[in-house]
């Protein structure tokens, strides 16, 4: 069966184009015009993905990103915004987008940062069999997508969850930016590395004791980012 593609936008001739270009990638598209209309088109049309622009008349996509995702809809999210700053992009991505573009963009860049995300949704079940990871005081459960730290919650964002989860499952490995992009955004593509760091600044000012002194998110000079327990520190992490 076709997958199935809704597309949320304001301006019909980006609508058109993306509409267009989809259906002949070989996907189902509807498309609606403003954030309201999206929990309308939800149950008669069950899409698999939401193509989402950002400014929208009654309610932001910002907004419909949250209300999904409070009513545990797990569908996935690719925003469309024309700010360029990158901390507007990261509040998508923080309240429940899964990846997002600039416009004006390409619809072929589109149409593979959607396949990207199918591709990564079939490959989870039983990619890992470590489902919790204990690191120090810190406890991370893939399944439950729960982390604790000291026996507490600690709540985080749907792509935090994600990045940290990855670096579990790399303990202990030198990560580079783009390989972080590339397992946790599936970009296979020169993408923002800033979108790592500031997710990262995210995660330690949540997980550790003092964020500007690291124990368990290392940064690794002129590469990346290791995780590992606060009793591994060595000197050749900053």
């Amino acid at each position: 069966m076709k997958k199935k593609i809704l597309v949320v936008d304001d301006e019909p001739s980006i609508s058109m184009l993306i509409e267009f270009n989809l259906k002949l990638a070989g996907y189902d598209v509807r498309c609606v015009g403003d954030g309201e209309a999206v929990f309308e088109a939800l149950k008669p049309f069950r899409p698999d993905l939401i193509v989402l622009d950002l400014m929208l008349p009654k309610m932001d996509g910002i907004q419909v990103c949250r209300e999904l995702r409070k009513q545990q809809n797990a569908v996935p999210i690719v925003m469309l915004t024309a700010l360029q700053d990158v901390t507007d992009r990261i509040a998508g991505l923080d309240n429940g987008a899964d990846d997002y573009m600039t416009k004006p963009f390409s619809p072929q860049e589109l149409i593979s940062r959607i396949q990207a995300i199918f591709r990564r949704i079939q490959s989870l079940p039983g990619a890992v069999p470590a489902t919790v990871f204990d690191i120090g005081n810190l406890s991370v459960h893939a399944e439950q997508r729960e982390v604790l730290i000291d026996g507490k919650d600690v709540e985080l964002t749907p792509k935090e969850f994600e990045l940290l989860l990855f670096l579990c499952r790399h303990r202990g490995k030198v990560l580079s930016r783009q390989q972080l992009l590339h397992g946790v955004w599936d970009y296979h593509f020169l993408g923002d590395t800033r979108i790592v760091d500031v997710h990262i600044s995210h995660l330690r000012e949540k997980i550790e004791k003092n964020a500007r002194m690291p124990e368990y998110i290392m940064t690794v000079r002129n590469v990346g980012y290791k995780l590992h327990g606060p009793a591994m520190v060595d000197s050749s992490l900053a």
